[in-house]
């Protein structure tokens, strides 16, 4: 998508914003758009594999189409591409570039630690793992693969990881066996990391960690949320909080934890100063209606999308165009992922589509 594109060579260890931003531009003119996207899922099952190779994925479908069919073979196409994917934006970004947006994708890499844990704790054979949980062909993989299959269970894994940046976090929980916990932990110790390393040093961009640091506070909701449909007490719900949030302080989240109905918790929320409840009544009408969090969550997201391109547009020459594109490519794999995994289960056009991010 970005080979026609010339710029002026840019010298090893410098910032190539100019550059960086037009192939970012380049690759999110390409993503499938929201037309495209309700085109698919009127489609069949082997005519959507078809037509999502057509748009981008066609050697990642061929790659896996020896052993995989169906919705296996489309979702670890998508898996792969979106990997292979964030490996060329990261080559192509340079210096204080590069930093930037590394800190932003390391999230993918906390992500695969989870998606490691997860297949540890339910203990699926080596062969399913290699095959479908996390596929060989994927070199992405290979570390984690390797985890999996030294590890019998959780307290082996978080021995295996000592020494590295994942071990803090995962030593700080009690309950080895506990998986949730784990994961809450690594989000803790991802987004402490990034947004310390976004307030001071080389890498500091106070823009990037407002962002980031927005991310937190719709994190904190949708755990809020979620945590109240589960019938978790106070304490528990105080516990799932990540500090750092731009709008929500600790003493709003630990008013929000002590909220006992959906009324008082967005009561709360919309006493912070800068927390931002637009759509949030519809949003929730929807959610009590389909007995789901998807449109508080979409509502959510819609937000962050809407103030990434805002950044990108006002700072061309920055991060945020990258950035920009990552999120929606992101995007986009994970709506794929969504219609034809729906589709394979028998889920109906309307509830897909209310899944969707589109």
């Amino acid at each position: 998508m970005d080979g026609g594109i010339v710029m002026a060579s840019i010298s090893r260890g410098k910032s190539n914003w100019a550059n960086a931003s037009a192939r970012s531009k380049a690759r999110k003119a390409g993503l499938i758009d929201s037309t495209q996207m309700r085109q698919l899922l009127q489609q069949e099952p082997d005519a959507m594999a078809s037509s999502i190779s057509e748009m981008g994925y066609r050697a990642d479908l061929d790659l896996y189409a020896t052993r995989l069919s169906g919705a296996d073979l489309v979702e670890a196409a998508l898996n792969h591409n979106m990997d292979r994917d964030l490996n060329q934006v990261l080559r192509f970004c340079q210096g204080h570039l590069g930093d930037l947006v590394s800190i932003y994708v390391e999230r993918y890499t906390y992500q695969k630690v989870k998606t490691a844990l997860r297949a540890v704790r339910s203990g699926v054979s080596d062969e399913i793992v290699s095959s479908q949980v996390l596929p060989e062909e994927n070199q992405t993989n290979s570390q984690w693969l390797e985890l999996v299959k030294n590890s019998n269970n959780l307290g082996d894994a978080i021995s295996a990881l000592s020494g590295t940046k994942f071990a803090k976090a995962l030593s700080s929980v009690e309950d080895s066996n506990n998986l949730m916990a784990l994961e809450d932990a690594l989000d803790r110790q991802y987004y402490h990391d990034a947004t310390e390393k976004l307030r001071a040093g080389a890498s500091s961009h106070p823009q990037l960690l407002k962002y980031l640091r927005t991310e937190i506070d719709h994190r904190n909701v949708i755990n809020l949320f979620r945590a109240l449909k589960q019938g978790l007490s106070s304490e528990k719900r105080n516990e799932l909080m990540l500090q750092g949030g731009h709008a929500l302080n600790s003493t709003n989240l630990r008013q929000a934890a002590e909220a006992e109905t959906e009324e008082a918790l967005i009561e709360i929320l919309r006493r912070a100063q800068n927390f931002d409840d637009s759509g949030f009544d519809v949003a929730l009408i929807a959610s009590r209606e389909r007995g789901t969090l998807d449109p508080i969550v979409n509502n959510l997201v819609d937000q962050r999308m809407v103030m990434l391109n805002r950044m990108a547009t006002l700072n061309p020459l920055s991060a945020f165009p990258v950035i920009n594109y990552v999120e929606r490519k992101a995007c986009e794999v994970s709506n794929l992922r969504m219609i034809i995994r729906g589709r394979a289960a028998g889920l109906s056009d309307e509830v897909i589509e209310a899944h969707l991010r589109i």
